[in-house]
C-alpha cells in the first residue's frame, strides 16, 4: 500500500469526497497529506473530526514535501468525469514520480497526456472504477454459499453504506467471527485491495458481478459476508445498480443505512423527491428481495454526524421505536447492536 497524497480540491467536507474520507478513516497510516486549498494549513482532524494529524496542503508542490508515493483522486463527482484542472495536476504528479489512483468513471489511463507522462516517468495508473471483462449473468448461485450473506442497503446515496459495512466486519471479527467484505465501489476496493465497482458494469451484468463477489468472498472461509451496498431503491438516478446488487448477492439479511433528518435525496437536482418513512423503506427492500429470495432487514445503521449527542440518541430511539429494529450509529457509538443481530442469524443458520 503506497503513501497517498489525496486530492479533494476544496471539497473535503462535501459528500462527494467519499473516497477521501474512506481512505482517511481506514487507511490513515497510508495518507501523507490532503490537497485542499480551502482547508490548507489545518489538519484532517480539525476539518473532519477524525483522521488525526494528517496535514492539509494548498497544492501539489507542498504535498510532495510529505513524501507521498501516489496521488489519489478523493472526489467522486456526479458522472465521474475528470475536470480539466485536475488533468494538469495529475500529469504533473506523474512527472514528479507519483503513481496515480482514481475512482472516476473516466479512466486516467485513457487520457493521452496523463498516460504519456506516466509512461515517461515509469509510474503506474490504477483506474479502480473499470469493469472486468467476461462477467457472468447471474444464475442464483449466491443462494447456495455456506456463509451468512448480509447486504447493506440505503435510503439514499452517500449516507455511510461503506462505513457501516466496514464497522460491521470489524465488529464481527472482534467478536471472534470470521467475516469478509465484498467491495462493490471504488473506495471499498481501495481499502480491501479487490472487488468490482458495480456502477461501472453494464446493466445486464450487475447482478452477475454481485454474485461473483459473493462466491469469491465465500471461498475465503468466512462465516459472514457483508456486501457493500450502492445507491438506493428509491433514487431516480441509481436505483438500477441497487436492485442488481440485491438480486445478485441474494442476501440472508440486510442492514438499512440512513442519515438522521434526511428527507430528500441528496443534491440540488433531487429537491423534488421525498424519502419514504423508515418502516416503508424496510418494507420496500424486503418485498424487492423476496422477488428472488426472502431476506429481512435486521438492523439500522443511522448516520447522526449532523446532530449533537442528545439529538443523536433521540434519533436512534425514534428509529428503533418506529421500526422495531436494533438501531445504532456505528461510528459515533458502536456497531455492536448490528453485530448482535447478525450473530443471532448465524446461530440459527
Amino acid at each position: 500500500m503506497p503513501r497517498f497524497l489525496i486530492l479533494t480540491a476544496g471539497q473535503l467536507q462535501h459528500e462527494d469526497a467519499k473516497t477521501a474520507t474512506g481512505a482517511i478513516r481506514y487507511l490513515g497510516d497510508h495518507v501523507a497529506a490532503v490537497i485542499d486549498a480551502a482547508s490548507a494549513g489545518r489538519t484532517v482532524q480539525e476539518v473532519l473530526g477524525f483522521g488525526g494529524a494528517i496535514p492539509i496542503v494548498a497544492d501539489l508542490a507542498e504535498g510532495l514535501r510529505h513524501d507521498p508515493d501516489a496521488l489519489l483522486i478523493g472526489i467522486a463527482p456526479v458522472g465521474g468525469r475528470l475536470p480539466a484542472e485536475w488533468r494538469e495536476l495529475c500529469r504533473r504528479a506523474a512527472e514528479a514520480g507519483l503513481d496515480l489512483w482514481s475512482g472516476l468513471h473516466e479512466p486516467l489511463a485513457a487520457d493521452v497526456e496523463i498516460a504519456a507522462a506516466a509512461e515517461r516517468a515509469g509510474v503506474l495508473v490504477h483506474d479502480l472504477r473499470q469493469a472486468p471483462e467476461n462477467l457472468p449473468v447471474a444464475t442464483g448461485a449466491a443462494r447456495a454459499v455456506d456463509a451468512v450473506v448480509v447486504l447493506t442497503v440505503g435510503s439514499d446515496c452517500a449516507i455511510g453504506k461503506l462505513t457501516a459495512t466496514m464497522e460491521i466486519v470489524l465488529g464481527l471479527e472482534s467478536a471472534g467471527i470470521r467475516a469478509a467484505m465484498a467491495p462493490t465501489g471504488q473506495t471499498g476496493m481501495l481499502i480491501a485491495g479487490w472487488g468490482i465497482a458495480v456502477d461501472a458494469v453494464k446493466s445486464d451484468f450487475v447482478a452477475g458481478a454481485a454474485e461473483s463477489l459473493v462466491m469469491r468472498a465465500a471461498a475465503s472461509g468466512a462465516e459472514v459476508l457483508v456486501v457493500e451496498g450502492q445507491g438506493a431503491l428509491t433514487h431516480p438516478g441509481y436505483s438500477g445498480v441497487t436492485l442488481g446488487l440485491l438480486h445478485g448477492a441474494m442476501p440472508d439479511a440486510m442492514i438499512l443505512c440512513h442519515e438522521a433528518g434526511r428527507h430528500k435525496h441528496g443534491g440540488d437536482e433531487y429537491e423534488w423527491t421525498t424519502l419514504p418513512t423508515l418502516p416503508a423503506i424496510v418494507e420496500m427492500y424486503e418485498k424487492a428481495a423476496a422477488w428472488v429470495r426472502p431476506a429481512c432487514v435486521v438492523g439500522i445503521a443511522l448516520n447522526t454526524s449532523n446532530l449533537d449527542d442528545e439529538d443523536a440518541r433521540a434519533a436512534i430511539d425514534d428509529a428503533a421505536t418506529t421500526t422495531g429494529l436494533p438501531v445504532t450509529d456505528p461510528i459515533r457509538y458502536s456497531a455492536e447492536p448490528l453485530v448482535t443481530a447478525i450473530r443471532e442469524l448465524l446461530d440459527t443458520r
